[in-house]
């Protein structure tokens, strides 16, 4: 998978810029109760009082996922051509849908889970390969 993103993101060049991001209103009231619990109102995790180490084994995983994609997502849509910026930063956004998937896959016990990260996985590399191919097509 990593190969797939340095590829896309190599053929726009784009400098790697590492940008703090909220979540904004609309989002925020598209996600469910349950899942804005350990959000604060600006959608930025409270993290300083739960240290890595203090966090359980999926926990972990599901952190060093988002802490590598959320980079190369930045990367990606900083290139200069809208259209390239969008799917770059998906090609880094599927990634992360994988990686998560994989995390379910491993620690989870709920088989409907599990077959939706299944089915996540199974989607998200396929779209992955589409773009990947539509960047190599497109970008200048």
């Amino acid at each position: 998978m990593k190969t797939v993103l340095k590829s896309a993101v190599a053929a726009v060049a784009v400098p790697a810029i590492l940008l703090s991001v909220s979540v904004n209103a609309s989002a925020q009231t598209a996600m469910p109760e349950a899942c804005k619990s350990e959000m604060s109102a600006s959608g930025d995790m409270k993290m300083p009082e739960m240290q890595m180490g203090q966090m359980a084994e999926h926990q972990k995983a599901m952190m060093e996922g988002m802490q590598q994609m959320h980079p190369a997502m930045m990367q990606g849509m900083m290139a200069k051509d809208p259209d390239v910026s969008f799917v770059c930063g998906m090609i880094a956004h599927h990634m992360g849908a994988i990686s998560m998937s994989e995390v379910e896959l491993k620690y989870g016990d709920d088989q409907q889970a599990k077959a939706m990260a299944e089915k996540i996985i199974d989607a998200q590399k396929k779209e992955i390969e589409e773009m990947t191919a539509w960047v190599n097509e497109h970008a200048k």
